[in-house]
C-alpha cells in the first residue's frame, strides 16, 4: 500500500518508481483530482494530461486518466512535452492539467505537477492536501476507481506547433543578427521542444544556427543530470561553447521549464543577472508595473527594476509563492534563483524557454558579447545554494541570528540579516530533507567568501 504522505510535497508529487508509488497510486491520485476539482467548482469537462521522457511515464500518465475519466471527466492526451508546454495547454484551452515528471531527479523517480484551468498552481494549500487525502482514503479502501470503470471519452492532441508558435509572437527573434547558439537538452525534454521552438522543425527558421548537446530522449540520463543547477552539469555545455565559437549556450533541466545561460567565455551567467535583464526587457513594453523576485535573488535585481521604472516585490521561495504574488500584483514578470522564470502574458506560469528568447533577443539585437551584456546586470558576488545536514534545524538557525544582533533580520523565507556594507545571508530550512540552505551575497569576493565560511562553521559545528 503506498503512503502518499512519503511522495505529496509542497508543490508536487514526486517518488521512486515503483518502490513508493505506481500505476493503482497514479490512479488513485487521478481520480481525488477530479473529485477535488469539482469540489473547487473548477469549470470545463476535460483534463489534460503529459508526460516527459520518463520510462515510466506512459504507464502512469494512463492510470491517472483512467481515474480522471472513472470520475466522469474525458481526457485530452498530449504524450510528450515539457512542463511549461503543460503550462500553455492548460492556458490556451482554459483547462486543468497534470504533468508527469520528476524534473532534475534521478531516473528512479517520476511525479505529477498539478494545475487548474489557466496554468494555476496546486500545492498544499491550494488543493494538493486534499487530493493526497481523498486518494489514500481510496488506496487504503482499495477502491482507486469509486465510481466504476473509465466512461469519459479520451482524445490524443499534439499542441507543439501551437505552443511553439506562441511563444515566437511574444519574442520576435526574426530580425536578430545571426547567432551560434550551443543548447545542452541533458537527455530531457528540451531535446522535443528546442526544434520547434528555436529550430525549423515546425515553423520558419530563425538566425540562429543550433548546435545540439543531448538531444535524444532518455530518461535514464546517460550523460549527464539533467539538472543545469549542479555546475558540474554544465561542464560539458562550458566545453562545447568554446568548442564551436559559439556566441552563448543555454541548458534546460529535464522537464524544460528552467534555463541556464552560459556566456561565449563557458563563464555560467546567474539566474539573477537573466532575471534582471529580462525584467528590463519587460518594463520596457510595461513601463511602471511590477516585477517579482524571490528573496534570495541579487540585491541588483530591485535595484534595477527601480532604475527601469518599475516596482519590485519580494515573495518566499518556491513558484507557488510567486505565482499567487503575480497574481495579486497583476505582476509583469517574476524570477527566482533557481532559474524559473514567470511571465503574466504565460498564464503567470513559469516557462524557461520564454526567457531563453528574451535573452537570445537582446544579445540579437545589438553587438556586445554575452559576457558583456550580462555584465550590466552583476554587480554582486554570490556564493550559490550551499547545503548543511542539521539534526534541530530550527534551534541551529536561532544560533545563528544570535550571533549577528546588529544585522538587520528578516524572516519572511527562513532567516534573512543584512549587513551596513550590502552583504547579506539567508539560512532557511529544506521542506522535505534534513537540511539547512545558506546562500551567501556581498559587494567583493573576499567579504561573500568570508561570511560564508563565518556562516558555515557556525552552522556545522
Amino acid at each position: 500500500m503506498s503512503d502518499l504522505s512519503q511522495i505529496v510535497k509542497a508543490y508536487d508529487v514526486r517518488g521512486t518508481v515503483p518502490d513508493q508509488w505506481d500505476e493503482r497510486a497514479a490512479e488513485a491520485l487521478g481520480a481525488a483530482f477530479a473529485q477535488v476539482l469539482d469540489a473547487y467548482g473548477e469549470g470545463g469537462e476535460a483534463v489534460l494530461i503529459a508526460h516527459d521522457m520518463r520510462a515510466t511515464g506512459p504507464g502512469l500518465a494512463a492510470a491517472f486518466a483512467a481515474g480522471v475519466r472513472a470520475e466522469g471527466r474525458s481526457v485530452i492526451e498530449l504524450g510528450l512535452g515539457s512542463t511549461d508546454m503543460l503550462y500553455y495547454a492548460s492556458g490556451a484551452l482554459g483547462l486543468p492539467g497534470a504533468m508527469f515528471t520528476a524534473s532534475h531527479n534521478p531516473a528512479q523517480y517520476n511525479g505529477i505537477k498539478m494545475c487548474r484551468s489557466g496554468a494555476r498552481p496546486i500545492g498544499q494549500d491550494s488543493g494538493l492536501a486534499e487530493i493526497r487525502q481523498r486518494a489514500q482514503a481510496l488506496l487504503d479502501k482499495d477502491e482507486p476507481r469509486p465510481a466504476g470503470e473509465p466512461t469519459a471519452p479520451a482524445e490524443r492532441r499534439d499542441l507543439l506547433a501551437g505552443y511553439a508558435a506562441y511563444l515566437r509572437e511574444l519574442v520576435d527573434l526574426s530580425t536578430i543578427r545571426p547567432l551560434k547558439v550551443v543548447v545542452d537538452a541533458g537527455n530531457g525534454m528540451g531535446g522535443y521542444t528546442v526544434p520547434a521552438v528555436l529550430g525549423d522543425a515546425v515553423l520558419p527558421a530563425l538566425p540562429l544556427e543550433i548546435v545540439p548537446l543531448y538531444f535524444e530522449l532518455d530518461g535514464t540520463f546517460p550523460n549527464h543530470e539533467a539538472n543545469p543547477l549542479d555546475p558540474a552539469n554544465l561542464v560539458d555545455l562550458q566545453r562545447a561553447v568554446l568548442e564551436h565559437g559559439a556566441e552563448i549556450g543555454l541548458a534546460f533541466d529535464g522537464d524544460a521549464d528552467r534555463c541556464f545561460v552560459v556566456d561565449e567565455r563557458g563563464e555560467p551567467v546567474s539566474p539573477s543577472a537573466i532575471t534582471a535583464l529580462v525584467a528590463a526587457r519587460e518594463l520596457a513594453k510595461h513601463p511602471g508595473s511590477t516585477v517579482i523576485h524571490n528573496l534570495i535573488t541579487s540585491s541588483a535585481v530591485p535595484e534595477i527594476i527601480r532604475e527601469h521604472g518599475g516596482e519590485p516585490v519580494v515573495a518566499r521561495v518556491g513558484h507557488s509563492f510567486i505565482k499567487a504574488e503575480m497574481a495579486r500584483t497583476n505582476a509583469i514578470f517574476g524570477g527566482e534563483h533557481s532559474a524559473h522564470y514567470y511571465f503574466r502574458d504565460f498564464w503567470f506560469a513559469d516557462t524557461g524557454m520564454l526567457a531563453a528568447l528574451h535573452t537570445l533577443a537582446a544579445l540579437g539585437e545589438q553587438s556586445l558579447p554575452m559576457s558583456v551584456l550580462a555584465g550590466e546586470y552583476e554587480r554582486y558576488v554570490a556564493s550559490g545554494e550551499i547545503n548543511s545536514t542539521v539534526a534541530d534545524q530550527a534551534a541551529k538557525v536561532a544560533e545563528v541570528r544570535a550571533a549577528y544582533p546588529q544585522a538587520e533580520a528578516d524572516e519572511l523565507d527562513g532567516l534573512t540579516l543584512r549587513f551596513p556594507d550590502g552583504a547579506w545571508f539567508n539560512l532557511r530550512a529544506s521542506n522535505t530533507e534534513p537540511l539547512l540552505r545558506l546562500n551567501v551575497e556581498a559587494p567583493s569576493r573576499e567579504r561573500m567568501t568570508s561570511l560564508r565560511d563565518e556562516v558555515l562553521d557556525r552552522v556545522r559545528r
